[in-house]
């Protein structure tokens, strides 16, 4: 999954995609490389990003949605929004996927539209907002509270007739470093809700601040985490570097599958 931004302030300047044109050529790039699908965001949700009104959000995303929709039709797009409006706008435009980054907690209408719209939807684990989501995040265990929250989350979903659900544990989302590597070290715990699993490690501050370099230098730690979630059971790589991703890719299923 290729990340796309139509945001100014993303925390990722490569990411960013500062019109129609420039977005265009960068999901050329990104399918060339081997992406198989193209997550487009309006709103920055890294930590302390500026809010966005609904009204600004929609006005960022669906022209650009819409371009890529009618140049790539063949390309599987994710919108990354917590915003029902915002989700349904996206979806009438050619969108396929929802990608929330707070499982309908900063929308309550979310889940009721996914349902209505019969959409994949990408729920990921997050506490309080982009703006203050990494003020002082406290877990008694943060492992155990992920997973109590996705097996709530998921009945709800269920419970709606929504089936086609991917879940995104949030690394970096009102997390510690601590957290965070507890739980890559026993995500495998959430195999069991036998639902694809959705990573996003990259280039965040859990690999930069451990090595001690800036974001432009972050692609090989980004490899390596990927590469160790994959072999946990990730089933999809949301990147801002795809052919560095799908080398992890290939050489974890040569590893799995030697005779091939």
């Amino acid at each position: 999954m290729a990340i796309l931004n139509i945001t100014p302030d993303s925390f990722f300047a490569g990411s960013r995609a500062s019109g129609i044109r420039d977005a265009l050529k960068k999901v050329e790039t990104f399918i060339n490389e081997g992406a198989k699908f193209i997550d487009i965001g309006a709103y920055s949700s890294r930590p302390g990003a500026a809010d966005v009104s609904e009204k600004e959000e929609i006005e960022r995303l669906i022209p650009i949605l819409k371009a890529v929709n009618y140049e790539f039709p063949n390309t599987i797009i994710s919108v990354d929004t917590f915003r029902a409006k915002v989700a349904e706008e996206a979806i009438f435009s050619g969108a396929n996927i929802i990608n929330d980054i707070a499982g309908g907690d900063l929308d309550a209408e979310m889940f009721n539209t996914v349902a209505k719209l019969k959409i994949p939807y990408i729920m990921m684990h997050m506490k309080g907002t982009p703006q203050n989501m990494q003020q002082n995040p406290v877990y008694e265990d943060v492992v155990a509270e992920v997973f109590s929250y996705f097996n709530t989350k998921i009945q709800k979903l269920r419970n709606l007739g929504i089936k086609d659900v991917i879940i995104d544990p949030g690394f970096g989302f009102a997390k510690t470093m601590t957290h965070n590597y507890q739980l890559l070290q026993q995500m495998e715990s959430l195999n069991v809700f036998e639902l694809p699993l959705l990573v996003g490690f990259s280039r965040k501050s859990m690999i930069t601040k451990v090595l001690d370099i800036k974001t432009e230098d972050a692609v090989n730690g980004t490899s390596i985490l990927n590469t160790i979630a994959l072999q946990k059971g990730a089933n999809i790589l949301r990147v801002h570097d795809v052919k560095a991703a799908m080398e992890c890719i290939k050489l974890n299923e040569k590893v799995n599958n030697p005779s091939n």
